[in-house]
């Protein structure tokens, strides 16, 4: 099996959502969280955008045991030297530096040739280089790129000494074809390419973040860029614990990460707390409804053997337990194992009684918690007496 590093960027590209901004000491306790879940590299942040973010970058590369630390920027000499500055402290440090290569980027953004933006790059990465050995260079708006042009700039950066590519869907556009697609071209025309670490980073405009990455790693990409609980700019970024826990379930994927998928659920509570943007309930692996069951049908399932509706047991990601949740669509099934729970085990009988004014009870609230049973258990008590 093939191993993918999992290259964490909340505390960077996920801490660009509006209303995110942390401090030194939110970052840190997140970054010590992110090393003891097993993530390869941390992106700590873009040290030349505030002095906070500088002394962040610092700081977390103080502390950081396992995980290479990461500091972006952009082709820029002081954005560079910045973070090499930040990152002098680090055991193993890297810089990430780069710019757009989409003929949008270049014409709107850049207002440069093409020629142009490669010697841009080729400085970029040798003056990266003199700070740190470890050097990965992101071709930004990569999705929109045409191929072509993409490896002249690959095979470039990749000469002037760059370590890891970055192949950003920065828009989200591409689909799961297509942008595999495009790993595929580079590891077929990109002299050198064998030498360095491809690399997914995309984001979820389309909603097709976690496909499009591990399409990439299907076709080459040997890193993933992510974030936990997939925030990030606009609709986010691929999200950690999907990616992750897809190449752990899906044995036709013969890959594997360090991550230790037990502690997915308490950073994602963490990162929650620290960042003050909760979840929606479905989101996939971490969402309070990804082990709930409130369908008759479901319930009677999972009561029966967990798999039927299943495909990861909660206790992998850290979570307690699946959740048996009591509505108007439950069944008898569900009720009985509630009752269990709260120390009353039912008769057939009595649960066929009871069970009627459950449903009366259950079409007036949305949901019937431990309270409303116990108290529905209460008052029927001479009722389950007589049946028992």
């Amino acid at each position: 099996m093939d191993k993918v590093e999992i290259f964490d960027t909340t505390l960077r590209d996920g801490e660009q959502v509006p209303g995110c901004k942390l401090g030194t000491n939110q970052k840190i306790e997140i970054a010590k969280e992110l090393d003891l879940l097993g993530v390869d590299i941390i992106e700590a942040g873009f040290p030349i955008s505030s002095p906070g973010d500088f002394q962040s970058v610092v700081d977390i590369a103080k502390v950081v045991k396992n995980a290479r630390v990461c500091g972006l920027s952009r082709a820029v000499e002081k954005d560079i030297e910045y973070a090499g500055r930040a990152l002098e402290k680090s055991k193993r440090g890297r810089i990430h530096t780069g710019l757009g290569t989409s003929d949008i980027h270049l014409k709107y953004k850049l207002r440069c040739t093409q020629e142009q933006m490669i010697e841009r790059a080729i400085a970029a990465v040798k003056y990266a280089k003199s700070f740190q050995e470890d050097v990965e260079f992101y071709a930004e708006d990569a999705g929109r790129t045409d191929n072509e042009f993409l490896a002249r700039v690959c095979e470039a950066v990749i000469k002037a000494g760059a370590t890891v590519l970055n192949i950003p869907d920065t828009t989200g556009f591409c689909l799961p074809e297509e942008y595999g697609a495009k790993f595929k071209y580079l590891k077929e025309n990109v002299k050198g390419i064998h030498h360095v670490t491809l690399s997914a980073h995309c984001h979820n405009d389309f909603g097709l973040a976690t496909s499009n990455s591990i399409s990439a790693v299907q076709n080459g990409a040997r890193q993933i860029e992510c974030t936990v609980n997939g925030i990030g700019e606009r609709a986010g970024n691929t999200s950690l614990e999907e990616v992750v826990m897809i190449m752990k379930k899906k044995q036709s994927l013969p890959y594997y990460t360090d991550i230790v998928s037990e502690r997915l659920k308490s950073i994602s509570e963490i990162v929650i707390e620290q960042m003050g943007i909760v979840v929606q309930a479905n989101k996939a692996i971490v969402g309070a409804n990804a082990f709930a069951h409130s369908s008759g049908i479901h319930q009677d399932g999972v009561i029966k053997h967990r798999e039927n509706y299943e495909i990861i047991d909660p206790k992998e990601i850290g979570a307690e337990k699946s959740l048996i949740v009591l509505t108007a669509r439950s069944g008898r099934a569900a009720l009985a194992f509630r009752s269990k729970e709260l120390g009353v085990d039912l008769t057939k009988v009595a649960l066929d009684q009871l069970y009627v004014k459950f449903l009366e009870l259950a079409d007036k609230k949305k949901e019937i918690f431990d309270e409303d049973l116990s108290i529905l258990l209460e008052e029927n008590k001479s009722l389950l007496r007589q049946t028992a």
